[in-house]
């Protein structure tokens, strides 16, 4: 059976603190739908990478991403809190292209479908 490792309980717990914290603020900036996707930890747990997905407007989604990166700070400061860590990991936010990607490959299959009929 596979243990576990520090690391992966940390990765669930800040997905869920951060999506928790974010979800009002991103909703109030408005223009789209913004989802955090997944978190990685390193080993020394002291850089988390936090991947996000956004359906929306380009010009929304680089308004996110600078929102995002200018609040990294106060989003570390209040995630540390709710983990109660020693050393709170830095954030660095990334753009997750996963779900916008999806979506466009089943607006094509859609499309072709309707084609054939």
């Amino acid at each position: 059976m596979r243990q576990f490792r520090r690391a992966d309980r940390l990765n669930q717990q800040m997905l869920r603190d951060i999506s928790e914290l974010l979800d009002n603020e991103l909703i109030e900036l408005g223009g789209g739908v913004t989802t955090f996707t997944s978190v990685r930890l390193t080993k020394d747990l002291r850089t988390a990478k936090v991947f996000y997905s956004f359906l929306g407007s380009d010009h929304d989604r680089v308004r996110v991403a600078n929102y995002l990166y200018a609040r990294r700070k106060q989003i570390r400061s209040k995630v540390g809190k709710l983990l109660r860590m020693r050393h709170i990991p830095e954030l660095m936010f990334e753009y997750d292209e996963s779900v916008e990607q999806g979506v466009r490959i089943e607006a094509l299959l859609n499309e072709i479908k309707r084609d054939e009929n």
